[in-house]
């Protein structure tokens, strides 16, 4: 296996960790979003990963996204008669969000992603290292 191989596998968690911080972004965004309708209000978003490994490389690995899913929480259903969304009943209907979850997803997210830099980073400088020893 190449050794340089190194970079795309960090390469592709550091794309896949920074699709889970864009859902999050997203999710965190439109957590206080409301609807009249609870099939209209806004759903959590949540990226698919997959392993991918390349043909020729049985033992090499990397990730990918392989979609970003509507999560099947239902709406959190609120009395708010006052509300200019609110429904013939007085209610509106809020994504089931949990903000305190996706502030640790986003957390733990970043910390990956910064793993993988650093990875990137040992990688490359034991390259650099590597070209200096026959001067």
């Amino acid at each position: 296996m190449s050794s340089f191989r190194i970079f795309d596998i960090a390469g592709s968690a550091m794309s896949a960790q920074s699709a889970r911080l864009n859902t999050v972004a997203s999710n965190l965004a439109n957590a206080d979003n409301v609807s009249g309708d609870p099939n209209t209000v806004y759903k959590e978003r949540l990226p698919v990963f997959k392993a991918a490994v390349e043909q020729g490389y049985p033992d090499s690995a990397g990730v990918q996204v392989s979609g970003i899913v509507e999560s099947g929480k239902p709406a959190e259903k609120r009395y708010e008669p006052g509300h200019p969304l609110a429904d013939a009943d007085g209610y509106v209907y809020a994504p089931g969000i949990n903000v305190v979850e996706e502030m640790v997803n986003m957390i733990s997210a970043s910390r990956s992603y910064q793993s993988s830099v650093d990875v990137m980073n040992t990688a490359k400088d034991l390259a650099t290292r590597t070209l200096t020893l026959g001067r």
